[in-house]
């Protein structure tokens, strides 16, 4: 199987399992840096309910399915800038498909709860200088890439998840994470805080998702089985460095 299987999300039923992965993700990042509000949200709960009757969902379950649903909607384009054109064009009809019934399940799942959809926006190459020149400048090679992508667009997904969570994350942290993660992956190459690198490090475990989504759906992908190793590897190396 591949990827493609993935357009057969067609309801709020059909999202339950994407959610309960988006969910768990935010959930295991927010605990591993003790931020407050990590339990506001039961995600088992409103997976189970958006499986079985989506229209019982509370406002602040209803917040939290679209706040992953629309985060994950908009995803894939700005992190295929990071990546080369022929990456982007590979994925492109796939990922505007997914994009366009992600966006309608959140704003059908939006309407009964009566939410106002906001769609996050995430950091493309253009909008960032690193000591003065682009933050691709410096970074060769397809997988140092991809790495720098996720570090970028994954702190910026999670700032947006957890804040539809009603998760309390420090905004001098995420500046000060995101200032770091581009200086350490795209620019000196200087080591990331200690706190920083443990941040990144959880958000690297971003392969567990891939892993969740990948068996939740029977894909059963080449292109997600490499994507988890990747972000596996990244998250031993963090992870290493912590403990020398």
């Amino acid at each position: 199987m591949t990827i493609a299987r993935l357009l057969g999300i067609e309801t709020p039923a059909d999202a339950a399992d994407w959610y309960a992965a988006g969910r768990a993700y935010t959930r295991r990042v927010a605990a591993g840096m003790e931020f407050d509000g990590v339990e506001a949200v039961d995600g088992d709960g409103v997976a189970a309910t958006l499986r079985a009757n989506p229209t019982a969902l509370s406002r602040r379950a209803a917040e939290s399915v679209v706040g992953v649903l629309v985060g994950d909607a908009v995803f894939t384009d700005p992190f295929c800038e990071w990546m080369p054109t022929w990456y982007e064009l590979g994925l492109w009809p796939a990922a505007r498909l997914l994009e366009r019934r992600l966006r309608r399940i959140a704003r059908e799942v939006a309407a009964v709860a009566g939410l106002t959809v906001t769609t996050p926006r995430f950091s493309r190459p253009r909008d960032v200088l690193v000591a003065g020149r682009s933050p691709l400048a410096e970074v060769s090679g397809f997988r140092e890439r991809f790495v720098l992508a996720a570090a970028v667009t994954h702190l910026e997904w999670f700032a947006h998840a957890a804040a539809a969570d009603g998760i309390a994350v420090p905004q001098d942290l995420l500046a000060r994470a995101r200032r770091e993660t581009l200086e350490h992956y795209a620019g000196s190459g200087r080591p990331l805080s200690p706190r920083i690198r443990r941040f990144q490090r959880l958000l690297f475990t971003d392969g567990e998702w891939v892993q969740a989504v990948d068996a939740a759906y029977g894909l059963d992908s080449w292109v997600f089985d490499r994507w988890a190793r990747w972000l596996d590897a990244e998250r031993s190396r963090l992870a290493a460095v912590a403990d020398g």
